[in-house]
This record gives structure tokens, C-alpha cells and sequence, in this order.
């Protein structure tokens, strides 16, 4: 038989399942990319299933579809423009009548939908019952129950989309009615707006312009210039009727009608005692005990990673080495034998040993930390901290990925909701010490001035970025977004879930960074063979040697950082012939190169990001920022350890 092409979108709240059922689904046929001319990412995949090739759209977890993020924008528009034969609606089923608000505003979209019940076994836990024949009566759309987690259900899901798709007529499902006044109201926008070519539904354009959507009243106006005069009517006697706000009235409505869907479709059949899962999720935002659960459980985190990382970093630094001498050994020592090494293979070398055994082990632990429901509770502790500095708690989770490796922290940047808040978070993710700063910082300082001057800098570095944080929250134009966030229920992480985002994150990774690396190893050796480095030695002397108090032979592993941080104190002692740094440096001049390394950007790969996220010239802007930033408070730093004489 002829195979034939179908599309399914896969839309949801946040932490609903919904990437579980995708990697359930799709496997390693999918791939991650971005929205065109967005930075939001998109996960497509492929699954054949019996005579059909599925193309599923993994959509952003989202909560309703206004337009304060990006994710809602994408979202709709998706859905109403390029119209997807089928939408599964993935639900958490514990929490229904909270997911059933976004649910009814699908159906207002008026598309060919499928509920996907997940986490029933967790309902059965809360000795309740779902009657999901009911659900389907009350909603008028297929309901499945499922256990993602444990692959149950998604066989039957994937049959009753099939089933959507190749009924004729296509059903589309009956949108919910609201209150007399507000649904005459409704009728009223709807006869005005049904000529109007947008692609969405009258009544949803209609139910839109009464919220006061802007992209909706920016594209309907601009038509009929006469329809806000009429919305405005309209909105006035709701208004009167309920004394709210009609955005509200609307919002209480939906409200209603998912609290009475709930009502009537769930019962309790146990009376159960509270969880495990429930008495550690009080715990965990608890006012008090919360933060030094937090704080043992980031420490615990890093000090696994730091120590995985360190033992994984050397035992394949002496794997390479052993590698490096065979290979001189074999073809000698010529110049294009020594450019090959150091120029190419020393760039992959450097990625593999230094980068991935730091950034694999805190993908594990994000992911983990991620579909535990840990995370969104480190966001609520940490909300009302982020809110100096104009962010959310959200904002915590890439500043903390920061310290691992700047490049994943500033990828999960992608969890704020606007452009601003993600060019923002970015910013400061730049800022964090990450695990190769943290080689120059420990290794230079703590080794040789103490461990105290060592905390100093990191405390130094956390109150550059509260100050920097304020000054471009002023700055970037924009109003903070409050902080949002489903609270989930704790389930085990499944290893299969964890190995395949792991897999995804570290291929993204690796697909960014790596070409970079090699290619500014390749331009940097280029110039060492020239004999160019020299030459900049003594042209920015004035700048290592007299503002910064450094020998002049510091330049050179300066523009090394550029790669990666840990270069800065490797190419130090290869250049002055010894990894005794006490010998060639004071006390002063440590702490003030370990300064500058710590607070100008990270590295290549994290410009490489940036600009992919934001454009090339706001990553050209940071970088800028960042060199000059990091080289005046060297020179300040200086002058102020020659005034205390340490």
C-alpha cells in the first residue's frame, strides 16, 4: 500500500510528559532546531506506523495561548496557520482541571484534536478515577489514557489520531459556550470579524479582541479600523455586568468550564494518606527548610560533576599524551607534522578532554534534576533573589548551569519567556565562573595565594554580577514578567528519558563548538608559527604591563582564553618554561590575571551561541563589553592590592 504523510503537533503545559511521548515516538529520528527567525527551540521527528509517515512538532509547554512569550505566539500561530492534521493535547491527568484551561482554548482553535491522559497511575496513587468516556462526552474530542513514562497508551494514542485524520468529514470539535452575556457578545464580534481573512476562527478572533490580545486587535484593526469602537462597546457592558475586567471575565469563564469538566468527570474512590511525592514537595519549597535542602542538593551536584569531570579530564589527558608521543614519534618532528597536531588535532583533543567531561555529567544532572520536578522548586525559592536584578526565578537554572560550562547556561536561557529576559540571562550566565575558569581561579590563586583570596573572587564575581544585572535591567528597554510555573508532582526519572536529552544536548554541543575550537586553534597556531605572538606581546604591553601590572608574555595566553579559560594558565607555562607560577608572578599579579580571565567572555563557543541566539552583533556587543569590562577592573583590582600591600 502507498504510505501516507500525516502531521501531528504535540501541545501541552510544561512538565506534562509531552517530550517523553515525543522521544517515545519519534526515538533518535527527530532533531532539534530553532522557529524560523526565532530563538525558540523546535524539536521535529519522524515515526512510521504501519502504512503512514508521521511527522510529529514537539510545541513549546505553554500554559494559555496570549501572547506573552514567544512559546504562545509560536504556538498559535502554528496550530491556526499551518494547520497540522492532528493535535494531541498531552494532559496531566492529577492535575486536570489546571490543564483543562489550556485545553478549552484548543478548542476555541477549532482544530482536529486528541486528549493524551497522562500520569493515570499517579491519579490511581491519589485514589482518584478518571471517567474518561465522560471526559470524551463533556469535551467532544477522543480522550486516551496514558503512562508515558512506561510507554502505556501510546500505541492507542497514535491509532486514534490516525482515526482523527482519516475521518470524513474532518470533526472538529465544539468550542466550549461561556456565560449568556458574554457568548451573545461573542455572536455580535463573530457576525463583524467572519469576513475577515486571518486564517484563525471567528470566534476566536471575536473571544481575542475581548481579551484585548494585541496581535489580534494590531491585524483586525488595521482592516477595520470601525471594529475597536465596536469591541469597546462590548467590553464596556461585560464590564458592567461583572465589574471585572473583561479579559478576566473571559478567563473566569474558561475557568468554570474546566472546574465543571473536572467535577463531573473525576471522583475519589480512596482515601489516602499524602505521599512521599507530596510531603517532599511541601518540604522543598518550604520558607525555611527549603534553602538548605537547595543548597545541599546544588552543592551535592557540583561537587559529583567537579570530581567526575576532574578524574574523567586527567585520565584522558594521559590517553592523548601517550597518543601525542606515539604520533611525534612515528612522523618526527617536522613543521607541517607539528601544525597538524597542534593546529587540528590538538582542538579536538582539548574538546574531548577538557569540555566533555564536565558538560556530559551536568546534562545528566539537568535532566535528572528536570523530569524529577526538582528544578521548577529551585526557580520558586530563588524568585524573589532574581527580582533584584529584574528576572524571575527561572532565571537561577542557567546562572547555575553557568558554573559548569557557560555554553549550556546560556542555551537554557531558552526557558525565559521573553526576548529581553533571555538577552538578559544570558548576559549574566557569561559572567559565572565555569568549570575552566574555575581551573585558573583554583589553580593559580588558591594554589599559590590561599584558598581565601580564592572565595574572595567568587563572592568579587557575584557581586559584578548583581551590579551589572541592574544596570542592564535598566538599561534593555521592557517590563519584567512575573514568575509562572507548573508546580509538578515528583516522579522517578526514567534512564531511557535521561540517556536520549542527554544524547540530543551533547550533540548540539559538540555540532556548535567543536568547528569553533578548531578553528581558532587553527588561527592561533597559524600565528605562533608566524612568529606573530611576539609581536603582540610588546603592541599591547600597555595593557598587560602597565594597566594590568603583568610581564608582557601574559598577552598571548590572554587571546588563548578566547578558545577556552584553562589555556590561559597551560600556555603561561609553556611559554615561561615552568608550571611554578610563584616563579614569574607575585601574589598581586595572580589574583589580578585570575580577575580578567574570570570576568571577560568566556570562550568561543559561548560567543558561538550567543550569536546564534541573539545575532552577531549583540554577541559582538557582549564580547566587547566583556574585554574592555574585565580589563578596567583588572587595572582597578591592582591598584587596590598595592594599596592594602598583600
Amino acid at each position: 500500500m502507498t504510505e501516507k504523510r500525516i502531521s501531528i503537533a504535540l501541545a501541552g503545559n510544561a512538565n506534562v510528559g509531552k517530550s517523553i511521548i515525543f522521544n517515545h515516538l519519534t526515538g533518535l529520528h527527530q532533531h532539534i532546531g530553532n522557529w524560523p527567525g526565532k530563538t525558540v527551540e523546535r524539536a521535529e521527528g519522524t515515526l512510521r506506523f504501519e502504512n503512514y509517515i508521521i511527522d510529529i512538532v514537539d510545541l513549546p509547554g505553554i500554559y494559555s495561548l496570549s501572547t506573552y512569550s514567544l512559546e504562545e505566539i509560536i504556538s498559535r500561530e502554528y496550530i491556526a496557520l499551518e494547520k497540522p492534521d492532528v493535535i494531541i493535547n498531552v494532559v496531566d491527568a492529577s492535575v486536570l482541571e489546571r490543564n483543562l484551561f489550556f485545553t478549552l482554548q484548543l478548542l476555541e482553535l477549532e482544530s482536529p484534536l486528541v486528549i493524551a491522559l497522562n500520569q493515570m497511575d499517579v491519579v490511581a496513587e491519589k485514589g482518584m478515577k478518571i471517567d474518561c468516556g465522560k471526559l470524551e462526552r463533556l469535551l467532544d474530542v477522543p480522550v486516551v489514557p496514558c503512562v508515558a513514562t512506561k510507554g502505556v497508551g501510546i500505541s492507542d494514542l497514535i491509532r486514534k489520531a490516525i482515526e482523527i485524520y482519516e475521518r470524513k468529514p474532518r470533526h472538529s470539535p465544539h468550542p466550549p459556550w461561556f456565560g449568556l452575556e458574554v457568548e451573545e457578545k461573542i455572536g455580535k464580534l463573530m457576525a463583524t470579524v467572519e469576513q475577515i481573512e486571518m486564517g484563525y476562527p471567528p470566534r476566536w478572533i471575536a473571544i481575542k479582541l475581548l481579551e484585548g490580545d494585541p496581535e489580534v486587535e494590531k491585524l483586525i484593526y488595521a482592516c477595520r479600523p470601525a471594529v475597536a469602537e465596536e469591541v469597546k462597546g462590548l467590553c464596556q457592558e461585560i464590564e458592567r455586568i461583572h465589574s471585572e475586567p473583561c479579559s478576566s471575565v473571559i478567563s473566569s469563564e474558561r475557568y468554570n468550564v474546566a472546574d465543571r469538566i473536572a467535577r463531573d468527570s473525576l471522583r475519589i474512590v480512596v482515601s489516602v494518606k499524602p505521599s512521599w511525592e507530596e510531603r517532599l514537595a511541601s518540604l522543598t519549597v518550604h520558607q525555611i527548610w527549603g534553602y538548605p535542602i537547595m543548597a545541599l542538593t546544588m552543592a551535592s551536584v557540583f561537587y559529583g560533576i567537579f570530581r567526575f569531570g576532574s578524574f574523567t579530564s586527567d585520565q584522558l589527558l594521559r590517553v592523548f599524551e601517550e597518543m601525542r608521543l606515539s604520533y611525534f614519534a612515528s612522523f618526527g618532528s617536522t613543521m607541517i607534522v607539528m601544525f597538524i597536531w597542534d593546529g587540528l588535532i590538538e582542538g579536538m583533543v582539548a574538546g574531548v578532554t577538557i569540555a566533555l567531561p564536565y558538560i556530559v555529567p551536568f546534562y545528566v544532572a539537568m535532566s535528572i534534576l528536570e523530569s524529577s520536578g526538582y528544578l521548577p522548586r529551585v526557580a520558586f525559592l530563588m524568585d524573589s533573589a532574581m527580582h533584584k536584578i529584574g528576572l524571575h526565578g527561572k532565571a537561577f537554572i542557567p546562572l547555575m548551569l553557568g558554573y559548569g560550562c557557560c555554553v549550556p547556561g546560556c542555551m537554557a536561557c531558552k526557558i525565559m519567556e521573553t526576548q529581553r529576559e533571555r538577552l538578559l540571562a544570558s548576559f549574566l550566565a557569561t559572567l559565572v565562573p565555569c568549570a575552566a575558569r574555575t581551573v585558573v581561579i583554583l589553580g593559580l590563586v588558591g594554589a599559590y595565594v590561599g584558598l581565601r583570596w580564592a572565595l574572595f573572587l567568587y563572592a568579587f564575581n557575584l557581586i559584578i554580577i548583581f551590579i551589572l544585572g541592574r544596570l542592564a535591567f535598566k538599561v534593555l528597554p521592557g517590563e519584567p514578567v512575573g514568575l509562572i510555573m507548573e508546580m509538578p508532582t515528583y516522579k522517578m526519572p526514567s534512564l531511557e528519558v535521561t540517556a536520549k536529552q542527554t544524547w540530543f544536548r551533547l550533540e548540539e554541543f559538540v555540532r556548535i563548538a567543536f568547528p569553533l575550537i578548531i578553528a581558532g586553534n587553527l588561527i592561533l597556531v597559524t600565528l605562533r608559527f608566524l612568529n606573530v605572538l611576539p609581536i603582540l606581546d610588546q603592541f599591547f604591553s600597555f595593557i598587560t604591563v602597565s594597566w594590568l601590572g603583568l610581564p608582557a608574555v601574559t598577552m598571548t595566553p590572554l587571546i588563548f582564553g578566547f578558545l577556552r579559560k584553562e589555556l590561559t594558565l597551560v600556555m603561561l607555562a609553556a611559554l615561561v618554561g615552568t608550571s611554578n607560577f610563584a616563579a614569574i608572578l607575585t601574589k598581586t599579579q595572580m589574583i589580578v590575571y585570575a580577575t580578567t580571565i574570570m570576568l571577560y567572555v568566556p570562550c568561543v563557543a559561548t560567543i558561538a551561541v550567543l550569536a546564534k541566539e541573539f545575532g552577531y552583533k549583540k554577541a559582538l556587543a557582549v564580547t566587547l563589553f566583556e574585554i574592555g569590562f574585565a580589563i578596567m577592573i583588572g587595572g582597578l583590582m591592582l591598584r587596590i592590592l598595592e594599596l592594602i600591600r598583600i
